[in-house]
């Protein structure tokens, strides 16, 4: 049994590591504020804000098998390298894929260049804040430091809305179309939640080290819808539009509202195609896609189909752009 502090453990993702981490017997610790729910059951927390001083008093006196750092915010993560680094035998921070300076190169690995970010920067935006994050932890951990590149995390729990977006939308279409992108030559990669997290605790109670992307395989965007259809049984047809009509009519790239979520302009070519050859060799495993879906389905018809959506098209913004892209089809 191992003794485990995770900085987070009650949003998704850490609450997925807890959750396994308690089921395999560990001791596990979860440092939050606790708004965003409790830990799962058999996890302790320790309630604290991250920005209050003195916020690691509780846990800064104990020796800790493993550390699992979540946050991106800069102040949190320094304050916890200074309270907590010296009594941590491995630490895992979970980085994100964001990192990268270019998303144009398919196939690229851990040392493609990152994100310029200048010593006096704030890092107020996602990808510079991780990168600062990053060379923080490495600065003051060494060769102690797992840095765990995510990539787009998927499955049961998602509250992004936008993989979840595609088995959703063609189970409420049921027999009727659905709008899609063109879909030739576009990409999708994803790694299920349940399957991050079960390679980040056996990554870090094996002491592995380094930079890893820790990122899905490649699947080709059809595949996906193709897959979707298949497991919700949409009988209707999928209506291909291109993407300068999309962008016309104010359709977004990605995600929010009024988006098609998982498309992306074609510049972005690599973004969804990066290696996964050495998540693979330190031993990451990931389940079928087709499990992925179904289970995200099942999580989608639980919270609502219909539901307000933070990322993709309403279903009535479905139908009148379908009946615009038919109108202009027949002109």
């Amino acid at each position: 049994m191992s003794r485990i502090l995770i900085l987070g453990g009650t949003a998704w993702l850490g609450r997925e590591v807890a959750a396994q981490l308690v089921a395999a017997g560990h001791d596990v610790t979860c440092l939050a504020r606790g708004t965003q729910g409790p830990p799962p059951p058999g996890a302790e927390l320790v309630a604290a804000d991250r920005s209050a001083p003195r916020a690691y008093d509780a846990v800064s006196d104990t020796d800790w098998d493993e550390v699992i750092e979540i946050s991106w915010d800069m102040d949190h993560v320094t304050g916890a390298l200074a309270a907590l680094a010296r009594r941590a035998a491995h630490w895992t921070l979970i980085s994100s894929c964001s990192v990268y300076a270019s998303h144009a190169e398919p196939g690229a690995d851990e040392t493609a260049a990152l994100v310029d970010v200048a010593a006096d920067t704030t890092g107020d935006d996602y990808a510079s804040a991780k990168v600062l994050c990053e060379r923080a932890s490495a600065d003051v951990l060494g060769d102690r430091l797992l840095t765990v590149r995510a990539g787009l995390i998927a499955g049961p729990g998602d509250g992004s809305d936008r993989f979840g977006y595609w088995v959703s939308r063609c189970a409420l279409a049921g027999d009727e179309d659905v709008l899609a992108p063109t879909l030739s030559h576009r990409y999708v990669q994803v790694i299920d939640v349940r399957d991050l997290a079960a390679w980040t605790i056996s990554a870090g109670l094996a002491g592995t080290v380094g930079v890893i992307n820790a990122v899905g395989d490649v699947h080709g965007f059809d595949e996906v819808i193709a897959r979707a259809r298949s497991v919700t049984g949409h009988a209707g047809a999928v209506v291909e539009a291109s993407p300068a009509w999309l962008v016309e009519q104010g359709v977004a790239y990605w995600s929010g509202p009024r988006s098609l979520p998982l498309w992306l302009p074609d510049e972005f070519t690599g973004f969804c195609r990066r290696s996964n050859a050495a998540f693979r060799a330190a031993g990451g495993e990931l389940r079928d896609l087709s499990e992925t879906l179904r289970d995200t389905l099942d999580d989608e018809s639980a919270r609502g189909l219909e539901r307000d959506r933070k990322a993709g098209l309403t279903r009535s913004e479905e139908q009148e752009l379908l009946a615009a892209l038919s109108d202009a089809r027949t002109i």
